[in-house]
């Protein structure tokens, strides 16, 4: 039987033409149809390997010519190799034919001084002679991309037929290029148009706002909640304000999930846990070799975050000469690897955290100026729990479901444990309130958390000894000053004014609890004869002295009246005048 003959050249490249054509036709998803495309260019053409190289696309306001250019779909090359595939402008062949739209053919790519392997799969093979062709993509005058291809030459190989078809493969991957970033693009404007409509249009009802993740029903966190919603939509950095453990990171996360980089990278980076040096390096990457330890080149944070979003915790704690750095890389996008010189340019969406004043440390010389105007772009900032008691509730559920179903249990809060809780200061916040919840649960015996059962009912609140620690003692004279009594409804005189004294009596018994209509309060008390001072210099009015000595004491009204030398009955009467909130533990 005789075979068949082998169909002719021409005939080969007409089926190839004719299937990329089809492929490219029946699909806008550029990654699919690329890559199905260069399956069928290297088995028609017996290709060894073959790639599409693209160029970023340029952010809105930034220059239209691209920096780099990444391996985009490929065929016959590893993850990894497409992951290594990066080249600037006029770098190699591939940057050189982007650059100058002028196609190149390479005979033998160990001979080329001028060709640059960046993936690691075309470099040159033993006993074998390796050829490399380039051909642009060009569109309307532009440059989009480039098609690379390899092959062995040998026998009457003709790399000038080769060529000839990867030019025509390179126009209609140009076309479908361009026709998927037009549909792209308009799809992506009628969605932020209908989403500006909607809103505009219907406005939902208050306390309409929710976030994946984020616990609040109160007015304050629904203010905060449609700031998140206002803002996950733009390029906008975002700056977090807030106490520690109020949920800065959530809020980040939220912003960043309802944004158009949902599908893109979220990463996140503590700031005030690393040096200065390793800062740098964990942030912007370093090369092989830039310090001892460097075994390899590493990418940093903004590089893995490219296309999504970095978030920044506890910014406000980095030294002032990294804050220069930041800033050179906020506004350019763009930084060098520790160790390197090639300049990267990355898309980062950018959202920063911080508990501290930065306008205080503006004005200080702490923080530089500039930086701040760069972060600063959209704050949000975030009330602490003592200001949303509201959603202690809600919060509780939230927690005590998630520990019930970590560990088997069926817990529940009884009425005078959620009282304790309402009532509580959180000075550490949310992540306060979810370790006292996870603690109490822990130690609670049966299936109900009484009130009895926090620490703070025992007398060992953690809280208490870390936020309230006595200062160190000072003698000083002792001052007493005279708070008006709360006249009853059966007295209509005026209370009389406040007058100050330059000596105390030694006890409590010797105060009358009324003495012309005033009650004396002093910030001191004795001790073995001896006038002893609490703290810091007491303020001179009569509601920032109450306050003071409440802080002083933890806000035990037993020990403040000691400090004042008065007794409970008259101190509650001054703090219901005064309308002072009691802080309970």
């Amino acid at each position: 039987m005789v075979p068949a003959p082998a169909p002719e050249r021409s005939h080969v490249e007409l089926i190839t033409i004719y299937e990329i054509c089809r492929i490219l036709g029946a699909s806008l998803d550029l990654q699919r149809s690329f890559r199905e495309a260069l399956n069928v260019l290297t088995v028609h053409l017996q290709l060894d390997r073959a790639m599409i190289v693209l160029a970023d696309e340029p952010d809105e306001g930034e220059s239209p010519e691209p920096t780099l250019l990444r391996v985009h779909s490929a065929a016959g090359l590893s993850r990894e190799q497409i992951t290594r595939g990066i080249w600037t402008r006029g770098e190699g062949i591939i940057g050189r034919v982007f650059q100058s739209g002028v196609p190149a053919t390479v005979p033998n790519v160990t001979e080329s001084p001028e060709f640059v392997d960046r993936t690691g799969a075309f470099g040159g093979e033993a006993g074998r002679r390796m050829c490399f062709l380039a051909v642009p993509l060009v569109s309307d005058a532009s440059v989009v991309g480039v098609l690379a291809a390899q092959r062995e030459v040998a026998g009457k190989t003709r790399l000038s037929d080769d060529q000839r078809v990867l030019r025509m493969v390179a126009t209609l991957l140009s076309q479908a290029c361009v026709m998927a970033r037009a549909v792209t693009a308009e799809h992506r404007r009628l969605q932020l148009e209908t989403t500006r409509l909607q809103k505009a249009l219907a406005p939902e009802p208050r306390g309409r706002y929710t976030l994946d993740s984020v616990v609040g029903t109160s007015p304050e966190m629904q203010r905060v909640f449609a700031e998140v919603h206002q803002a996950a939509p733009t390029r906008a950095t975002v700056l977090l304000r807030g106490e520690s453990g109020t949920g800065k990171e959530a809020i980040a996360r939220a912003i960043h999930f309802h944004s158009t980089r949902r599908d893109g990278p979220f990463i996140k980076v503590n700031c005030a846990a690393l040096t200065e040096s390793l800062l740098e390096s964990e942030l912007f990457g370093h090369e092989r070799g830039a310090f001892t330890g460097a075994a390899g080149d590493r990418k940093g944070r903004f590089e893995q975050a490219h296309g999504g979003s970095l978030f920044l915790d506890e910014v406000g704690d980095i030294s002032a000469a990294f804050q220069a750095k930041l800033l050179r890389v906020l506004q350019e996008r763009e930084f060098e690897r520790v160790g390197g010189n090639r300049t990267i340019k990355v898309d980062v969406r950018l959202i920063c955290a911080t508990n501290r004043d930065l306008e205080r440390m503006v004005q200080r010389g702490e923080y530089r100026a500039d930086l701040y105007y760069r972060i600063n772009v959209v704050s949000i900032f975030l009330p602490p729990l003592r200001e949303r008691r509201t959603d202690i509730p809600p919060l509780v559920a939230h927690f005590l479901d998630r520990y019930n179903k970590e560990n088997r249990r069926k817990l529940k809060v009884s009425a005078d444990a959620m009282d304790v809780l309402m009532h509580c200061y959180w000075p550490g916040n949310v992540r306060e309130l979810e370790n006292c919840i996870e603690r109490t649960a822990t130690m609670a015996e049966g299936d109900l958390i009484r009130a009895v059962a926090f620490p703070c009912r025992q007398n060992r609140c953690l809280t208490q000894t870390l936020h309230h620690l006595d200062k160190a003692d000072a003698v000083a004279p002792v001052q007493v000053v005279r708070i008006p009594i709360k006249e009853s409804p059966r007295q209509a005189a005026p209370p009389p004014p406040v007058v100050a004294d330059e000596a105390a009596p030694d006890d409590d018994e010797a105060w009358p609890p009324e003495q012309d209509g005033v009650v004396r309060i002093g910030p001191t008390e004795r001790l073995n004869g001896m006038p002893r001072q609490f703290g810091p210099e007491p303020p001179q009015g009569e509601r920032e002295r109450l306050i003071w000595a409440m802080e002083q004491c933890a806000w035990v009204q037993a020990k403040a009246a000691r400090l004042l030398h008065v007794t409970p009955r008259q101190l509650g009467y001054a703090l219901r005048k005064h309308n002072i909130e009691v802080h309970k533990f």
